[in-house]
């Protein structure tokens, strides 16, 4: 009998070490996937981290086995999806001044309800489109394939210690990563980037230049592909190329006067920096115009997904099996979920009443308010489950749905009841916004939780005991991201500058500050269009041009989404990005005339040392952040901390690059 069906003779899938093991992981992964999607906007599955990590570790325990490491990633992976869904909407209430400050309980309610609801929905979808359909989900897979790697009886000894090499890459990547963090921004010997601002033709143009030292980013641009990074580089060319120059020459008279300097000849070479700066925020405006248009781009694309997801799910409801023959065919019972929806809306209406009581139909606004939390959360969690079964979860369009919710919801109370009701202009944005939490975590657990199911279905698992583990993922990490945002954002700051930070790089939150910008807009009817606008037909052109290139079969493609988000975000980080993403295509290059065993085996490398990177930094980050919140601000850099910092960061080049190459 060989290690696979040794590892499945065991008879429990539960365990208190595997359950000791899930809520560890859990807590790990979704903070740091809270801190990295804060940072770039973009947020990477942890399934394979996490199945290679609780791999590792389970083998420590007697009588481990497969499907138990297959639960921890569960989940682990659970916990890191939520925190996507919970960042990408509720720093934008603390954003648009509806909160002081993060509040536990409130983030505790949005993210529970969000993704319990997201895992509910989906359920009934595991039959449908994992057994009958038979979807594809990519990540699902590939998790199964790690996981059986390591427990592989033929060439046992040699199979094992690859597992374990790729166990030490990621370990020793969190450990470099995790370093560079402490020393750059815990002890100021380095700089998180470096600025160059120049100004031209006697003034008439500046341009700025600049980089971020970040081992996290380089590994995201390493996941992701040089394809989307460079579409994360053409953004941050636009905007910092194109725009600031633009903006400048056509109102350099208006930055002049908000400067209060005289004229053009009057400006030194310290104002170039604080004015480029200045004026790169307000092009940020272009970056909202492309990401609106990309958003409902997406969703237009997937109509017909759409359809079939909710018919799919609609149906899976109505015959839905209550009891199964087999063991790896049982899910939780309809009722019992049935029963919970009503359990999980509860809180929600504690939380939303007090607002809209202040309005004369405060009930009736609450019920139409819940109606509208079932019926997107329902409409989008089919969706994102349907949809990273066709393209992956990394390629779902979450920032798409949630755009699609608070533009909705956002023009139903305000056309349909701000006339009538002069108060929902003010509380009209909070309530959008709750909606659009619980939305947007619902259909980020969704598509995550489809994957997982997937994976356990390769390996015979239990679906009702990895539905449990979802839920208890959800429940640790809808815990601790309250926590995790109220530390990030005192001690670096989310869209705007922390209290204890002196560098002023705070971490630029893009999706939040979008929706923050829409929902007041909407409701102040205060809404800037022209760079909006002039955003849009960017990304219209874009969308244009990927329609040719995807006529011409191009194996590259302009996804106008990643385009919209290098226009918003620091032209730094897009740099950083760009270089990860081409050291991917560099190592990958030095591949093609290697067996396909050995291909893969480097690939795997690669992914582990770059989620090791990540998660390294992203805990490092979160650490600090308690201490600067709780023991002693952060130190200002070093003198010649732009050079350490630069040098320092190229050998973290050199040793992802060297490492990722090894078989």
């Amino acid at each position: 009998m060989n290690r696979i069906q040794q590892s499945l003779s065991g008879d429990s899938e539960f365990s208190f070490s595997t359950l000791i093991l899930a809520v560890v992981l859990a807590i790990i992964l979704s903070a740091a996937n809270a801190y990295i999607g804060l940072l770039v906007g973009m947020t990477v599955s942890a399934s394979i981290p996490a199945a290679a990590l609780s791999m590792a570790i389970m083998s420590w325990f007697r009588n481990s086995n497969i499907l138990q490491s297959n639960m921890v990633q569960t989940s682990a992976s659970a916990g890191e999806a939520l925190a996507a869904g919970v960042i990408f909407t509720v720093p934008a209430l603390v954003l648009m001044q509806a909160w002081q400050s993060y509040s536990f309980f409130p983030t505790l309610i949005l993210a529970l309800s969000g993704g319990l609801l997201g895992v509910i929905f989906t359920i009934p979808l595991r039959r449908a489109l994992i057994v009958d359909k038979a979807l594809a989900f990519p990540e699902g897979v590939a998790t199964s394939e790690v996981l059986k790697a390591g427990f592989e009886l033929s060439n046992y000894q040699a199979e094992s210690n690859k597992s374990l090499l790729g166990v030490r890459h990621l370990l020793q990547a969190s450990g470099l990563s995790a370093l560079f963090k402490l020393v750059g921004t815990g002890f100021g010997i380095f700089s998180s980037g470096a600025s160059w601002v120049t100004g031209w033709f006697s003034g008439q143009l500046i341009t700025n230049v600049s980089i971020q030292f970040s081992p996290a980013l380089l590994g995201v641009g390493y996941i992701v592909g040089l394809n989307i990074a460079v579409l994360v580089l053409i953004g941050g060319l636009i905007g910092t190329f194109i725009g600031i120059p633009v903006n400048w020459y056509l109102q350099n008279e208006f930055w002049l006067n908000h400067f209060e300097i005289s004229e053009l000849t009057a400006i030194s070479g310290s104002d170039w920096g604080p004015v480029s700066q200045a004026i790169w925020q307000d092009n940020r405006k272009l970056g909202v115009g492309a990401m609106l248009v990309g958003g409902i781009w997406s969703l237009i694309q997937i109509a017909k997904p759409v359809y079939i997801s909710i018919k799919a799910n609609l149906k899976s409801f109505k015959h839905f099996q209550l009891n199964s023959d087999e063991q790896s065919d049982k899910d939780l019972p309809l009722p019992l979920l049935l029963l919970a929806i009503p359990l999980l809306l509860l809180p929600l209406i504690f939380l939303v009443y007090p607002i809209l009581a202040q309005t004369q139909h405060g009930i009736l606004f609450s019920l139409i308010w819940l109606i509208f939390i079932v019926t997107f959360a329902f409409i989008f969690s089919s969706v994102a489950a349907y949809m990273a079964g066709v393209v992956g979860s990394s390629n779902n369009p979450i920032s798409g749905v949630t755009i699609a919710t608070v533009l909705v919801s956002s023009l139903i109370w305000f056309y349909l009841l701000a006339e009538t009701l002069p108060e929902i202009q003010q509380i009209g944005g909070i309530t959008v916004m709750f909606l659009a939490a619980v939305t947007c975590s619902a259909a980020a657990i969704s598509g995550d939780n489809l994957q997982d199911l997937k994976c356990g279905h390769i390996l015979g698992a239990t679906p009702w005991k990895q539905q449990i583990y979802q839920m208890i993922g959800v429940i640790v990490a809808a815990c601790i991201l309250p926590f995790v945002l109220m530390l990030l954002d005192t001690s670096y700051g989310i869209g705007r500058e922390g209290i204890n930070n002196p560098n002023g790089d705070y971490l630029a939150a893009p999706q939040a500050a979008l929706m923050q910008a829409l929902t007041q807009g909407i409701f102040g009817q205060s809404l800037d269009w022209t760079l909006i606008k002039l955003g849009g037909l960017i990304a219209i052109i874009i969308i244009i041009l990927d329609h040719m290139l995807e006529k011409l079969k191009s194996g590259f493609r302009l996804h106008v989404l990643a385009v919209a988000i290098g226009i918003y975000l620091p032209f730094a980080l897009a740099i950083s990005l760009f270089i990860g993403g081409l050291l991917k295509y560099w190592v990958t290059s030095k591949t093609k005339n290697k067996s396909l065993t050995q291909q893969t085996q480097q690939n795997q490398n690669g992914l582990l040392l770059a989620s090791g990177l990540i998660t390294g930094e992203a805990l490092m980050g979160v650490i600090l952040a308690m201490f600067a919140a709780f023991v002693i601000p952060l130190p200002a850099p070093i003198e010649y901390a732009e050079w350490t910092g630069l040098i320092a960061f190229f050998l973290v080049c050199l040793y992802l690059y060297k490492r990722s190459r090894e078989s």
